[in-house]
């Protein structure tokens, strides 16, 4: 009796010192329970504390493009300034005229900073290393969809779809152009790094001939002079970039069917007044010598116009501007007036491109008026135009000295330019009270791009050495205006 018990009591022992072998399977389940609770609280704490300190697509990378898709609020403001890196270029580009067109983006892009692709409706035959300096891809897709006008409208408006579609990494903005529009990238970024590229942003300039844009709309991003689409719109047309082809099928050009599909997703237009179509037709001289005070981000249209400086090609034309540009990207084209009270002369300078003398005081609005040196692109009329321009005397004599651009060369913190009389070689000889000037030294600080971030003002100027005149040549500098002074005759 006694060694059952004693027994008894060592099993009973046995058993309780195994305290978590359930005996039934009730207990079995509610033990799994316990743990799976456990388990699970365990792994929230240890996300909640790893979603402190690590970047969501740390646990379970994805392509960039598909965070937006998701959900574009994942996206978070980055502390980097926008660079070259963060574009991605889309030139619509045409097999047949590729040959030719290639000379324009070999002015502007830099295959170790540029991103992006020209897009083709098929590849281009015997293609050469020298004209394949951007990238190409074929357009897919685009040849089911109908049109009224044009198909390569349709294709050409699907470039910034098939470039998000790629799922390129750190990008912010998708920026479009025609193959015969020349970029200048360092003002692109600085515009463009006005703006937050995780908002929805449409960013480009209207025709400035007013037909056009009654004809299009107002409200439309001219497409040869650039269209800018921030990333997170990008996402957002993807969606339903196809559907709304489908739906404008008969709208004319591929900028106008990309503005309707903008619109449908309650976006509009943010003019950036550097972005030039150029619908003009003749010479743009009247608008580059007095361009607008914004940074200068595009020139389209120029196999249409005559030679941006005379008796050169275009092309070799646009490589002088672009060497100005190179030294001070920020100043170029950029606008100054000075007067020389003494002798009652005004200047006006288009840095890196021309001067013009006056020999009689203008007040600063006539001179910030452009010449009408051009007329308007579908009737070749005289206007209107979407600026206001002034008349332009046929007369040489009657027209003021102009200086184009000889020479540009870099000093220690700023540049140096050089302007030489320009003498029609088939007009008459003009006697000129300023005819001992024959060239122009201009010095100028270089301009810092922060400059375009606040609101701009144009830069004051005054003749050095009191305005002498030595071997022909007058000296110009170009700096800030003081605090209260004004541009007064």
């Amino acid at each position: 009796m006694n060694q059952d018990r004693m027994e008894s009591c060592h099993d009973h022992l046995k058993i309780t010192r195994l305290p978590y072998i359930p005996e039934k399977i009730g207990d079995l389940v509610s033990f799994s329970i316990r743990v799976g609770i456990i388990i699970c609280l365990i792994a929230s704490i240890s996300l909640a504390i790893h979603s402190t300190f690590a970047k969501p697509d740390r646990w379970f990378p994805l392509p960039e493009h598909l965070h937006v898709i998701q959900n574009v609020s994942v996206i978070t403001i980055d502390t980097i300034p926008t660079n070259i890196s963060h574009i991605v270029f889309g030139i619509a580009g045409s097999s047949k005229m590729w040959h030719s067109r290639s000379n324009y983006s070999k002015l502007w892009w830099n295959p170790t900073a540029c991103r992006g692709f020209v897009w083709f409706d098929k590849k281009p035959k015997n293609l050469k290393p020298d004209n394949m300096l951007i990238p190409y891809k074929i357009s897919q897709g685009w040849t089911k969809f109908r049109y009224l006008h044009s198909a390569s409208a349709v294709r050409i408006s699907r470039i910034v779809y098939e470039s998000f579609r790629l799922g390129l990494p750190n990008v912010r903005w998708f920026v479009m152009g025609d193959d015969d529009t020349v970029f200048f990238p360092e003002n692109l970024v600085t515009v463009l790094g006005k703006y937050d590229h995780n908002q929805l942003y449409y960013i480009g300039g209207n025709s400035e001939s007013v037909e056009q844009d009654v004809m299009h709309s107002y409200d439309m991003a001219f497409g040869g002079g650039g269209i800018a689409i921030s990333y997170a719109l990008a996402a957002k047309l993807a969606n339903i970039m196809d559907s709304c082809l489908h739906r404008y099928y008969y709208f004319y050009g591929s900028d106008q069917r990309i503005w309707a599909c903008v619109n449908e997703l309650g976006v509009s237009l943010t003019r950036e007044r550097g972005f030039h179509q150029l619908d003009i037709r003749g010479n743009p001289y009247g608008l580059l010598a007095a361009h607008p005070l914004a940074p200068l981000v595009s020139l389209h249209h120029l196999d249409q116009l005559n030679p941006v400086f005379p008796d050169q090609s275009q092309i070799s034309s646009l490589k002088k501007l672009i060497s100005a540009y190179e030294i001070d990207p920020a100043r170029i084209v950029q606008q100054s007036v000075c007067y020389d009270h003494r002798r009652r002369w005004s200047i006006s300078i288009s840095w890196g491109y021309t001067i013009q003398i006056y020999t009689s005081l203008l007040i600063t609005a006539d001179l910030q008026m452009p010449f009408q040196t051009f007329k308007t692109w579908r009737s070749s009329s005289d206007g209107p135009f979407t600026f206001n321009t002034r008349w332009m005397n046929p007369d040489v004599c009657q027209q003021p000295s102009i200086f184009f651009l000889d020479q540009v060369s870099e000093a220690r913190t700023g540049s140096v330019t050089t302007y030489k009389r320009y003498a029609d070689k088939d007009g008459k000889k003009c006697k000129r009270a300023d005819g001992e000037v024959q060239r122009i030294k201009v010095s100028a600080l270089k301009l810092d791009p922060e400059y375009w971030k606040n609101v701009p003002r144009r830069q004051c100027c005054n003749f050095m050495d009191g305005g002498s005149i030595k071997d022909g040549s007058v000296h110009i500098r170009i700096r800030k205006c003081r605090p209260q002074e004004t541009i007064t005759i």
